[in-house]
């Protein structure tokens, strides 16, 4: 894993935005232009509310050669993949080439709509990343995909639907309540060891 520079001047704002569920679930966060691909997934992770309990990648434009790419793990499904780990995140992202798709869980299969908004000064005094706007809770893990998602909600307006199979539901969930100040970021270095990725693929 190569040595990232600690020092920056600039970030990158996003609207990370997920899809096919209204009314919108989404985050607008402010990261380092040094972060890596890996960097900014721990970043949406974080922002969003999701554990990182599953894979992701993202899928965007090279704005070099304009090819389509994918950036996450190698696997035998995705042979030509980028490593996220590294990827410079202001390798792929610019104001001209500002989107991408980004995949959370192949299973439940949650997509975000990525944007690059703004590329700013950073503020003196100011802790990156961070999360200055949201919307909405993010949806809870392994819950069908936005399939399933619908009909959880429709079991918390409902609870005359419910059955015996949702007896380890959290009834609780608020499905409109986000609060920025609630967002804590890990360290993404640690997070990736914690992982074991490297180690399962024998990268220092």
């Amino acid at each position: 894993m190569p040595k990232k520079k600690k020092t920056f001047e600039n970030v990158y704002q996003f609207k990370i935005t997920l899809q096919e569920i209204r009314p919108p679930i989404w985050r607008r966060i402010q990261v380092p232009e040094t972060y890596s691909i890996w960097d900014f997934h721990v970043a949406i992770q974080d922002a969003m509310g999701w554990t990182d309990s599953h894979l992701h990648e993202f899928q965007m434009k090279d704005p070099k050669s304009h090819a389509e790419v994918e950036i996450g793990f190698p696997s035998e499904f995705a042979p030509g993949i980028l490593l996220s780990w590294e990827t410079a995140m202001a390798d792929f992202f610019a104001i001209n080439n500002p989107r991408a798709v980004y995949t959370y869980d192949f299973g439940d299969d949650w997509r975000h709509m990525v944007i690059l908004e703004k590329i700013l000064p950073k503020e003196p005094g100011i802790r990156y990343p961070r999360c200055i706007k949201g919307k909405r809770a993010c949806p809870p893990e392994d819950i069908g995909g936005v399939w399933g998602y619908e009909e959880y909600l429709e079991k918390l307006r409902n609870p005359d639907a419910r059955d015996e199979d949702d007896e380890y539901c959290d009834f609780d969930f608020d499905p409109e309540h986000f609060s920025c100040a609630e967002v804590v970021f890990d360290d993404p270095e640690e997070r990736l060891k914690q992982s074991g990725i490297l180690d399962s693929l024998c990268i220092d």
